[in-house]
């Protein structure tokens, strides 16, 4: 990109009190290398540990950060939702707050988003999970690019730049972990063009997954079919378009 950004970065975080904070500074050091124009939003969905008064102290420190507080959960679906609602800047970028990913890469990302260009997704280089998350992730990976005819290489990398006004044009309604499927999906049938670049995973220090953990597994499974069926074979999304511009060329 040829000028300095507008950004948005957003978490969001549930029982993320030993990453959070790290994770604010970071992304807040990063932007203010690349731009003046940014705001940093923390989702705070439905904490039992002590995540809520880290982010209550970050936020006396750092002006541009805003946070949300939800002492009743909202699922991750329903916290990404009020993420992508609440930035208001051009650009937003999002990654989860628990320290998988270093926000610090969000400088990998901004040469890929060319004027051609709607989304940049990370691909991680390698997994940093325990061997059963990264077997059960293959498996949801192919099957879900089976199903949903997904083009990018690592649909399930929460690390991502987005140009906001596609929000414009598309509406997410998941409350759980499915909607990084259906964020991809609905831009990919709108013909929204993507860049992928590879980025770190690192293995989680403090808490647990939320979302691929055995007693879950069959409600993903249930929830995933919903989805599909929707998506792959109502296309429900086409005819609820919020804007109906002609689509765009969608790039692999």
């Amino acid at each position: 990109m040829d000028k300095r950004p507008s950004i948005s970065a957003f978490f969001p975080a549930c029982n993320d009190a030993g990453t959070i904070g790290s994770m604010v500074v970071a992304v807040i050091e990063t932007l203010e290398e690349i731009t003046d124009d940014y705001e940093v939003i923390v989702v705070e969905n439905g904490s039992t540990d002590y995540t809520v008064e880290v982010l209550e102290s970050l936020a006396k420190r750092y002006d541009k950060l805003r946070v949300y507080t939800h002492r009743q959960a909202l699922g991750y679906g329903g916290a990404l939702r009020v993420g992508f609602a609440k930035a208001t800047k051009d650009l937003i970028f999002y990654t989860d707050g628990d320290a998988q990913y270093d926000p610090r890469e969000l400088k990998l990302l901004l040469p890929a988003l060319r004027d051609d260009i709607d989304v940049v997704n990370g691909w991680k280089i390698d997994r940093g999970d325990p061997l059963h998350r990264i077997i059960i992730g293959r498996i949801y990976h192919h099957t879900v690019k089976f199903l949903f005819g997904f083009k990018l290489r690592d649909v399930d990398c929460d690390f991502r730049l987005i140009r906001r006004h596609v929000f414009d044009d598309i509406e997410l309604e998941s409350d759980s972990g499915t909607i990084c499927l259906e964020l991809v999906k609905k831009l990919q049938d709108a013909g929204y063009r993507f860049a992928e670049v590879p980025v770190h995973h690192y293995h989680r220090t403090y808490g647990k997954s939320q979302f691929f953990n055995f007693p879950r597994l069959w409600r993903t499974f249930v929830q995933l079919i919903g989805l599909w069926w929707k998506l792959g074979v109502r296309r429900e999304h086409m005819r609820k378009r919020k804007n109906h511009a002609p689509a765009k060329q969608s790039t692999p």
